[in-house]
């Protein structure tokens, strides 16, 4: 039997997973790291917690497997977007890492349309310049710590980061490379111009893959550290939702996935590069050659489920720990006693600025219509459908660019709640299908690992041999005249109070 790894380098922790060549899950391991967030709007992490992360994981999972590490024939990187890790000559870290949920560089956004030009960036990047992107924290850096970018030799994102530890090379790969900034999409390569007009070096960036090509292969350091053996191949990989769409089996036309993670993705396959003209949803490559992706984000999805836990949930995580049961576990049941549209109470989920359709970096979170009839029910309801409308506002963007809609799957830590699974299905009013694995990115570049070591000859064989259809939750057609209703409130409530979130 030969055994694949994938390994996820999220925002709240990393998750390493061993599969079989079957697509089954052998043994799974995640670690948690904090994020800091030196002030309103900012976001950083130490790419060291990523790595301590992955040497624990990676000895936790082959522990627990008792497999022969001999028989694990390739590893896969996924990881959050955007990040933006920077490295001197010697390969140390020089600062800690901005990731993709901050919003300090508006600015440096605007500086960077200046002098590329609205047009010929959406021409070249195939996206606006926005404060999630790598480019404008380099050039955040740039500006207002020279000290530290004089010093700058690579230009990494966080699971290339990893890939460096791991194997000694800098490399990425197309999906992730997308969402920097830097990359021509359409041609799949660096964009020069880009690079040179913003006075930075294209030779701190690393080389571009392929998402299944191998990378580079485990070198003798990282073997002592991980337990992995030394030459086991790793693959490109991809960006978290490239890799979640491979692991979700959105390889094909009509196939879209809802993913609710800390951010919130509606992510669906083309085999054509297109592109909203106003920027709203993002055009990237896909981890399939020749393929491309359009994705609508938004921000606050399974975070802002997170932060009210962690700040108002004493009493479900108290249950939590005297039970063994997951907090959120007890929301959901929760939100099941509160009326579906929560009595009028509305939620914005912008708790860390907005993308789609907005791209505002200033945008705040709001409650809407709290009354004093309303309970804790309707409040954990009303985050539950308030990130749900946003993910509509993604969707018909999508639908709105012709792209079709036929299947849509639902992944992600939120897509393993049976509550906000319906809420989709009632809100998009479209069946939400879950598939047999829920280990989605990690799965993705295991299958891409697959490809890359000759286990399979292309994606979609191996999203075929291993990706099944499990549930099909179908929408309540007696409830879409109230989703209607507070969906349109929900829309009109961001033009109405967009001016008062910069005072």
């Amino acid at each position: 039997m030969s055994y694949l790894i994938g390994i996820d380098i999220g925002t709240s922790g990393t998750k390493t997973v061993l599969f079989d060549e079957r697509g089954n899950t052998v043994a799974s391991s995640t670690v948690e790291y904090d994020m800091a967030q030196p002030e309103i709007g900012w976001a950083e992490q130490d790419p060291e917690d990523w790595w301590k992360a992955t040497c624990q994981s990676l000895r936790e999972v082959i522990g627990k497997s008792g497999i022969n590490v001999d028989e694990i024939k390739g590893i896969g990187l996924s990881g959050q977007m955007h990040g933006a890790v920077l490295l001197d000559k010697d390969g140390n870290v020089l600062r800690s890492a901005i990731i993709w949920c901050d919003q300090r560089s508006s600015a440096e956004c605007e500086e960077i349309t200046d002098i590329i030009g609205y047009g010929r960036l959406i021409e070249l990047a195939a996206n606006p310049a926005l404060t999630g992107f790598t480019a404008p924290k380099v050039m955040w850096v740039k500006k207002h710590q020279p000290e530290i970018f004089e010093k700058i030799a690579h230009i990494l994102l966080p699971k290339d980061y990893i890939r460096y530890r791991l194997t000694g090379e800098f490399a990425t790969e197309v999906s992730d490379a997308s969402g920097t900034l830097f990359l021509n999409v359409k041609e799949r390569k660096w964009s020069r111009e880009i690079v040179e007009k913003l006075g930075l070096n294209i030779e701190w960036l690393p080389e571009v893959y392929e998402s299944h090509v191998v990378s580079g292969k485990v070198c003798k350091k990282a073997a002592e550290s991980t337990g992995l053996k030394e030459g086991t191949p790793v693959v490109g990989g991809g960006g978290d939702q490239a890799a979640g769409a491979v692991g979700n089996g959105i390889v094909k036309k009509g196939l879209v996935s809802s993913t609710i993670g800390t951010s919130g993705v509606v992510f669906a396959y083309t085999d054509k590069v297109t592109i909203d003209p106003k920027g709203r949803v993002h055009t990237f490559c896909h981890a399939i050659p020749d393929t491309w992706h359009v994705m609508g984000v938004t921000q606050g999805a399974g975070l802002s489920l997170k932060w009210w836990r962690d700040n108002f949930g004493f009493e479900e995580k108290t249950l939590g720990s005297l039970t063994g049961t997951d907090p959120y576990v007890y929301m959901d049941k929760e939100a099941e006693q509160a009326q579906p549209g929560c009595g009028g109470l509305i939620y914005l989920p912008y708790l860390m600025g907005e993308r789609t359709p907005h791209l505002d970096p200033y945008a705040k979170g709001v409650f809407f219509g709290l009354t004093a009839k309303h309970r804790r029910q309707e409040v954990i309801r009303s985050v539950l459908e308030g990130v749900v409308f946003s993910l509509r506002d993604c969707l018909e963007i999508i639908k709105g660019m012709g792209i079709p809609v036929e299947e849509i799957r639902a992944s992600g830590g939120g897509g393993r709640s049976r509550i906000w699974r319906q809420i989709q299905a009632d809100v998009f009013k479209t069946d939400i299908v879950t598939i047999n694995s829920a280990e989605g990115p990690a799965l993705g570049v295991a299958l891409l690992a697959g490809v890359g070591t000759g286990l399979y000859s292309s994606v979609v064989e191996a999203c075929d041999a291993v990706i099944k259809r499990v549930s099909v939750q179908h929408p309540n057609q007696s409830l879409f005249d109230v989703y209607e209703k507070n969906y349109r409130l929900y829309t009109a409530l961001y033009p109405a109070v967009k001016d008062l979130y910069r005072l």
